[in-house]
């Protein structure tokens, strides 16, 4: 969504934009808005509306929903009840896809064609890099009052989906290849039958699940908005939910199948292949002819494949780590999960407020000096975690879940399984920490990186959460490998190693 184009640059700030006079810059974004202030911003908008020129100004309605944004400025609670609930759901998600995980690494494919382990982080991560972008996406679209009808929610829902699937085709492909490559460097050898089983397994499970799970994050963001909630507080961690264990299950599911072909239908797997690369021209043209979709067709594919590439490095741990250390598996989806999820709302939220404040390019309206846009991106960690504006008290309530989040989570795994690794004091400690390391350095991240994609004209919703999961997916697996080194070293002897 364009903001930015508008002939009058000068004008921007009096007709898209609204600001709040006479107010400190410690204070909050509503503090002076009287409501005559507010009825002269609405006439002006709507007088600006009226105009034959207006060259993509916001509308009436949407100027309405923009001051009610304002007046009912979120709170630390309403922002903790409306993300727990979906962060709790997507929680248990990833916890029921650990329990997978770890049940089916023990499979003959999974040991035999030990580049699937490898494979596994990649595929995971596409929920970062594909649904929960489509969810940031579509949550901009619908707090600026872009899917309001029934002709707007189809175009751009439809859109959507044929975009996504053409990207999870094309990312799932070279996640296989950069899976079969790893392996062959690691074991020097490649077997043609196992590469058409990873690559045919890949495509299957990357293309069913981002279908379904776009289906699904479409329709949490249109039922969000009809009941007034923030679809940005929701739509990532439910996008989320059912991401892992979904993939899981149909890629151990298919990857046995077509294991389990090899000598009797040689011809399944690579037959598999061709039809989906050649499904690929027909989901660009769709997507091509969309304008929701088409810009993100032609300059959304870095993101997504510096994204696929940075989780397949943390494959690479994963395969080796997993060998090394029985009980860690388990743990994988839920650590990385969490650290995705929250950061991904965090990213989606300034996302929205990056577009509702100013022109893509411009970080405020009325300040374009170079040096004050700097202190803008690069803030301290102490703005970033203690600051007084929105973005900083949104970074308090994510940080607040990390530990009881993780802690229901995790004894959650040990209820239902009496897993490899049990839950000594010292590993919930050690755990606890990895995770609170990981979502910290995360957030702060994210900040600096939307608002230095905002500055370089770049769409954070296109870009940015694919680099931030797929880093915390790598930040997650790595610190997870360090916390059960340094516990098998401070003998910690729950830690089991093969």
């Amino acid at each position: 969504m364009d903001m930015g184009k508008d002939s009058d640059g000068g004008n921007m700030a009096s007709s898209n934009h609204i600001q709040t006079p006479n107010c400190p810059k410690s204070s909050e974004p509503n503090c002076g808005l009287e409501h005559s202030t507010i009825e002269m911003v609405v006439a002006t908008i709507a007088e600006s509306e009226n105009n034959e020129n207006d060259n993509g100004k916001i509308p009436v309605k949407v100027a309405e929903e923009i001051v009610k944004d304002v007046q009912a400025e979120e709170t630390f609670f309403s922002i903790a009840i409306q993300v727990f609930i979906p962060f709790l759901i997507a929680g248990f998600g990833m916890v029921f896809a650990g329990l997978v995980l770890d049940r089916i690494q023990h499979w003959p494919v999974f040991e035999e064609i030990s580049e699937l382990v490898i494979l596994i982080p990649a595929l995971l991560g596409l929920k970062g890099n594909l649904e929960m972008t489509l969810a940031s996406r579509l949550s901009t679209q619908a707090n600026l009052g872009h899917m309001d009808t029934t002709q707007q929610k189809i175009s751009i829902i439809v859109g959507n989906l044929t975009l996504i699937q053409s990207q999870a085709i094309v990312v799932g492909f070279l996640g296989a290849l950069v899976a079969i490559i790893m392996g062959g460097i690691k074991s020097n050898e490649v077997e043609l039958d196992h590469a058409y089983i990873l690559c045919a397994s890949s495509l299957i499970t990357v293309s069913i699940a981002s279908f379904v799970l776009g289906l699904i994050t479409a329709g949490v963001i249109v039922f969000s908005r009809h009941c007034k909630i923030n679809p940005d507080n929701v739509a990532t961690p439910i996008a989320a939910s059912l991401g892992d264990i979904t993939s899981l299950t149909l890629l151990s599911y298919v990857s046995t199948f077509l294991y389990d072909s090899i000598g009797q239908q040689d011809w399944l797997a690579p037959l598999i292949i061709a039809v989906y690369i050649l499904a690929i021209p027909l989901w660009v043209w769709i997507a091509k002819k969309n304008p929701q979709t088409r810009e993100v067709l032609f300059h959304g594919w870095t993101p997504v494949v510096g994204a696929m590439l940075i989780s397949s490095i943390g494959g690479l741990i994963l395969d080796f780590m997993v060998s090394r250390f029985e009980g860690i598996a388990v743990f994988q989806p839920v650590i990385n999960g969490v650290g995705g999820n929250l950061v991904a709302v965090q990213s989606s939220r300034i996302s929205t407020a990056l577009h509702k404040e100013a022109e893509l390019g411009m970080l405020n309206s009325g300040n374009s000096h170079d040096e004050d846009e700097a202190k803008k991106i690069f803030i301290s960690p102490m703005t970033a975690f203690c600051g007084h504006d929105g973005h900083a008290r949104t970074t308090r309530v994510l940080m607040t879940m990390v530990i009881p989040g993780h802690v229901i989570f995790i004894y959650t795994i040990d209820y239902i399984k009496d897993g490899d690794t049990s839950l000594s004091s010292v590993f919930v400690v050690v755990y606890l920490l990895a995770a609170i390391m990981q979502v910290a350095t995360l957030l702060y991240v994210a900040y600096i990186m939307i608002h230095w994609m905002w500055k370089k004209k770049i769409d954070p919703d296109n870009s940015a959460i694919p680099y931030l999961t797929s880093a915390g997916d790598l930040l997650g697996i790595t610190l997870l490998a360090i916390a059960f080194q340094f516990l098998y070293l401070v003998s910690d002897h729950d830690v089991q190693v093969d």
